[in-house]
């Protein structure tokens, strides 16, 4: 990649980091089987970071207590630990603060700050005398008392994520957000944009076939507002009646968006299922099958969805707030008013179904540009410290 190339995608130049015997663990408060932005980060990261010869670790924490304790997933160690309460996102999950002090590992990485994780596992490894990176991941919530106590959230993490040897938000809008409302400074933030590239799709999958086809990707939650694509759908079909709409994810919204669908009487235009986690090339053929994706989430702060979507070259509209603002100001992105009606929203839909033209390709950051720079991270935050024994059996898989 030459320089201009990693200026224009907001990145320094780097090239390429190797670690070797690096010891660096991960925290998050999901991963896989879970699915969404903070969960496919993760994955391709750390991954890749093993491949580059790290000792690379996922501590994270399981709700339901069924999915393995430990286990390998191509190269990584992954560690589950219990979190409560099970029917919510808070994850009090004690077990975290216990797997990071015992040590063994050269530098934690807290991945995602908005549940409990994040400040159990940044005051472990304040204990262990670790150092420690923060990704913020910020995204929004669908209640309304959990988003009125974000600020306070904010106040009480700044201490503890000021601590931190190193603090990345994954856009612009993200570091200047936090860099003003944790009195971080800006300069104390680098940048480290989400990677947006898929597996090549089957040829067939890629020829688009099916102009009528939208897709609205994320987690079946509120927030992401996959019932404001919904609501616009009765608009849609009285102009162009083929249209479809699918539904892509999981979650406990579930319930509500099928009852939606079936009150507007949209069984026959409207589905909703998930496409496996970790499944990357049945993303890539499904993304590239449609004409159409929307994402009319209330906040996002860096949408893998969206770099995903326009790797491959789709049409997208997206509400017009937080991240998006920034694909939407480089034209890569239409924009929807945040209180966009369903009628608005049709409309931008029907528009953008009826333009023939192809979005031109964009350059954008790859998962290995992603790589290269918390490489670089990791390698200046440990270049002065002494590498300690690590203990083997902590992430020893067991079936």
């Amino acid at each position: 990649m030459t320089r201009s190339a990693a200026e224009s995608r907001g990145l320094p130049e780097t090239g390429h980091v190797e670690l070797g015997p690096s010891r660096i663990l991960m925290v998050c408060g999901g991963f896989f089987p879970e699915t969404g932005g903070i969960e496919t980060h993760v994955y391709e990261t750390s991954r890749r970071l093993s491949a580059r010869g790290a000792t690379v670790g996922v501590l994270t924490t399981d709700k339901t207590g069924q999915l393995p304790k430990r286990e390998q997933l191509e190269g990584v160690s992954i560690v589950r630990v219990p979190a409560w309460p099970r029917p919510s996102d808070v994850r009090f999950a004690p077990g975290v603060f216990k797997e990071i002090t015992r040590g063994g590992w050269d530098l934690v990485h807290v991945q995602g700050y908005h549940t409990f994780v994040a400040p159990l596992a940044m005051a472990a490894a304040k204990r262990a005398r670790l150092p420690f990176v923060v990704t913020f991941h910020s995204g929004g919530h669908s209640s309304r008392l959990r988003n009125a106590l974000r600020f306070p959230q904010h106040l009480v993490l700044g201490p503890l994520v000021r601590s931190a040897s190193q603090i990345i938000g994954v856009s612009q809008y993200e570091a200047t957000f936090f860099g003003r409302r944790m009195s971080l400074g800006r300069d104390k933030i680098v940048v480290v944009p989400n990677g947006g590239d898929l597996p090549r799709p089957t040829p067939t999958m890629a020829r688009n076939d099916d102009k009528q086809l939208i897709v609205s990707i994320g987690r079946l939650v509120r927030y992401k507002g996959h019932q404001r694509a919904i609501e616009a759908m009765p608009h849609v079909l009285r102009r162009l009646p083929d249209a479809r709409l699918h539904i892509l994810g999981e979650g406990p919204y579930e319930g509500e968006l099928r009852r939606l669908v079936r009150r507007l009487g949209l069984i026959d235009h409207v589905t909703i299922a998930p496409i496996a986690s970790g499944d990357r090339r049945a993303m890539a053929d499904f993304l590239a099958s449609a004409s159409l994706v929307v994402l009319f989430s209330d906040y996002e702060a860096h949408p893998v969805a969206a770099m995903e979507a326009l790797s491959l070259q789709r049409k997208i509209i997206a509400s017009n707030t937080a991240g998006f603002r920034e694909m939407i100001e480089r034209g890569h992105v239409r924009g929807a008013p945040a209180a966009a009606s369903a009628e608005e929203r049709a409309r931008l839909m029907i528009e953008a179904l009826e333009d023939d033209h192809i979005p031109y390709p964009v350059e954008l950051p790859t998962w290995d540009d992603c790589v290269d720079r918390l490489a670089a991270i990791y390698r200046n935050v440990l270049d002065a410290r002494s590498k300690r024994p690590i203990n083997a059996s902590l992430f020893q898989a067991t079936g």
